[in-house]
């Protein structure tokens, strides 16, 4: 089997593990207003704990790079929210304010994927044992960010499959960009740390200023506040495990 084959197999099996992410909501099945504040708040943490992760990771490359990087991401977002804001979207049978804040979510996460690709695409220019490593940390590392796409998604009435497919849509982007960063190795590696600042940037954007607004709306703020806290840590630990 060609090379080139392996790294779109890799890269295409990280997409759909972030699916993975919907299997928790077979056993959610009425969800009321506290439980969408409760789901926006599990989100910010894995989210916000992913950003920092990113941050870090972005930073061995390249620190003004990943700084760039998130400032575009920032720029990005704002102009994605400003694109959307006043259009009457239709996701199922959601519409409104929730809509937008849906595509909002699929946008951010699909962009983050951009940079994870890249980095299973350069990693096989490292040798096998790094590329296994790395293919097998962003396929796990993508479970809880399918978790998070649909704990925005299924509380507004998505369809669970619809939650594991929106998931994986979100990821497709790896198994794209794996293969021409593979191909192309030195070419891509210094976009490495510029990508991973863009996602960190346009996920804490979405955190602060879409899921955590809501969730104060609903839910009381210490309770918010705690659930963001142990997911955020609990996001850092396992990335920590993980690398």
């Amino acid at each position: 089997m060609e090379p080139w084959v392996v790294v779109g197999i890799c890269g295409l099996a990280t997409a759909l593990a972030t699916g993975l992410g919907a299997i928790p909501f077979v056993f959610v099945r009425n969800v009321s207003a506290r439980a969408v504040a409760v789901s926006n708040a599990l989100a910010a943490g894995l989210m916000l704990g992913a950003s920092f992760g990113l941050v870090a990771e972005g930073t061995a490359h390249g620190r003004w790079q990943t700084l760039v990087g998130a400032v575009v991401g920032l720029a990005f977002i704002l102009g994605v929210e400003r694109a959307l804001e006043g259009r009457n979207l239709e996701i199922g049978l959601v519409r409104g304010a929730d809509s937008r804040r849906m595509a909002l979510m699929v946008i951010v996460m699909t962009a983050h994927s951009f940079s994870e690709g890249v980095a299973v695409g350069v990693s096989f220019g490292g040798g096998i044992t790094l590329a296994t490593v790395i293919t097998l940390a962003i396929a796990v590392h993508n479970v809880p960010e399918g978790l998070a796409i649909s704990a925005v998604l299924r509380p507004r009435g998505v369809s669970l499959w619809k939650c594991a497919g929106w998931s994986v849509f979100s990821s497709l982007p790896q198994p794209l960009m794996a293969v021409p960063a593979f191909l192309f190795v030195e070419l891509f590696r210094p976009t490495l740390p510029y990508g991973i600042g863009f996602a960190a940037g346009a996920m804490v954007f979405m955190v602060l200023a879409e899921l955590l607004p809501e969730a104060y709306e609903t839910e009381r703020k210490s309770t918010v506040a705690l659930l963001v806290s142990l997911t955020l840590v609990g996001m850092v630990l396992f990335q920590r495990v993980l690398g």
